[in-house]
């Protein structure tokens, strides 16, 4: 079923979540222009979504630069006349900024703006510069990426939670002021990902963690977010705007003693204890 047939949508980023969305959304029939700093991994991924029978084009991006962006948003233009659907899903994770986004007292403040101009300020610029080219078709999708980490309180990366937490504040302002216009803005909530950049900056004790505390019993992968993304792009979630969709295998919604407990429940779990 090609929910997203002809229209036209721009990803942010071509690794990991962004390659597979930008392929489940070229899949189901839309034109996808993938938008990157990386120029290798960016033509890589639109060249296997040709490769595979889609529509796919790479242009550089720069999230830093507002001058990329409206650079980009003007080659959409030029090129499709209008933007259906937007997913910014590009963020700043590099081992340099995430290693060092640490407790608050030990952290220099170039951290703290690094995070917020990419992940923060980079979003806002490419939902101001996409929204009139979605007017012009009076229908627009955004759909922007946060982070369980902006959820609840943790022990590392305040300045990345913080940055996604002001995400999910813009989507409601976003989904708010341009609802009427036809402009529809959501906002995903992926839990630990397995893509290169979460394995690399969590240590195996993390990832095991992580993966006891999962209601599912495995770990998410690209393709789940890509099929919340698909989802949200298209008119099965026409009624759906302002929200924060939460796709984590249910690592946030339960109580912390869960993990320790988890094994004599299921296998007695007439006789659980807390």
């Amino acid at each position: 079923m090609k929910r997203l047939e002809g229209r036209i949508a721009i990803v942010t980023g071509s690794g990991g979540i962004g390659a597979a969305t930008a392929q489940r959304l070229a899949a189901e029939g839309a034109q996808v222009i993938i938008g990157d700093i990386d120029t290798d991994s960016g033509k890589k991924g639109a060249a296997a979504i040709v490769a595979q029978g889609g529509k796919a084009v790479f242009h550089q991006l720069d999230l830093g630069s507002e001058e990329s962006i409206k650079a980009l948003m003007a080659d959409v233009e030029r090129d499709f006349g209008r933007l259906d659907i937007l997913h910014n899903n590009a963020a700043l994770t590099s081992d340099n900024q995430m290693t060092r986004d640490m407790a608050v007292t030990e952290m220099d403040a170039d951290i703290w703006d690094n995070a917020f101009r990419i992940n923060t300020r980079g979003t806002m610029l490419m939902i101001k510069h996409a929204i009139p080219l979605m007017l012009k078709n009076k229908r627009g999708s955004i759909i922007n990426t946060s982070s369980g980490a902006a959820l609840r309180g943790d022990l590392y990366a305040p300045a990345y939670a913080s940055s996604k937490a002001a995400i999910n504040c813009l989507t409601q302002y976003v989904a708010t002021q341009y609802g009427k216009q036809g402009i529809r803005c959501n906002v995903i909530s992926p839990g630990l990902v397995v893509t290169p950049n979460a394995t690399g900056n969590n240590s195996q004790e993390q990832l095991d963690r992580i993966e006891k505390h999962k209601l599912t019993p495995y770990l998410g992968q690209p393709d789940d977010i890509a099929a919340a993304v698909a989802f949200l792009a298209s008119d099965d979630a026409r009624f759906m705007t302002a929200q924060i969709m939460v796709v984590d295998g249910g690592i946030t919604d339960h109580m912390p003693y869960f993990a320790e407990v988890i094994d004599n429940f299921t296998a007695s779990p007439g006789t659980r204890t807390v």
